[in-house]
């Protein structure tokens, strides 16, 4: 399923991971419907070095998957491979959401960890920390229409009124004055 040697810069990573259960989890269960064109196995492995990269988003991922080419071949694609689009991400986090093979795989990795001596205390903390989705724009706050400004000549007492606003008070009386007929 993974190919030996896949990624070499994220190895001793991927390798505490079982990527096999998780992979099982999230292909398809039928030979009937559409074939699948898409490598899961390395897309589960570009979910895990996302994280571990800080690439926030599946956009950014996939847009880092297809400029630089050594990173693609460390996330276990092939070079033949294409590049998976947003949906076919967003599905599978979906899977992987609605299992709970993740939180398997995480205690496993815990487990692991204190057989081998990394981990020596009792208590084992887990960051629950919540971060505020990307996915969706935030709402606009509705701003008040304001009426727009009638169009063409102004009435005489509005105009009087704007030509006052400019003029001191004994140039205005005596424009006034001229203004009439």
């Amino acid at each position: 399923m993974i190919r030996d040697g896949a990624y070499p810069r994220y190895q001793e990573m991927i390798s505490a991971i079982d990527l096999d259960k998780i992979y099982h989890n999230v292909t398809k269960k039928s030979r009937l419907g559409a074939p699948e064109k898409l490598n899961y196995a390395a897309m589960v492995i570009s979910v895990c070095i996302r994280y571990v990269e800080g690439i926030p988003t599946s956009k950014q991922l996939i847009k880092r998957l297809k400029d630089d080419l050594n990173f693609k071949l460390n996330c276990g694609f092939l070079v033949s491979d294409n590049t998976p689009c947003e949906p076919s991400y967003s599905r599978l986090l979906g899977k992987l959401s609605d299992s709970n093979i993740l939180e398997e795989a995480q205690e496993q990795v815990v487990l692991q960890a204190v057989d081998e001596g990394f981990i020596t205390d009792d208590t084992v903390a887990i960051d629950a920390t919540h971060f505020e989705a990307r996915d969706q724009a935030p709402p606009k706050e509705e701003k008040p229409k304001t009426e727009p400004k009638k169009r063409g000549r102004k009435p005489k007492a509005e105009r009087e009124q704007w030509i006052g606003a400019f003029l001191p008070e004994s140039e205005h009386s005596s424009l006034s004055l001229s203004i009439s007929p």
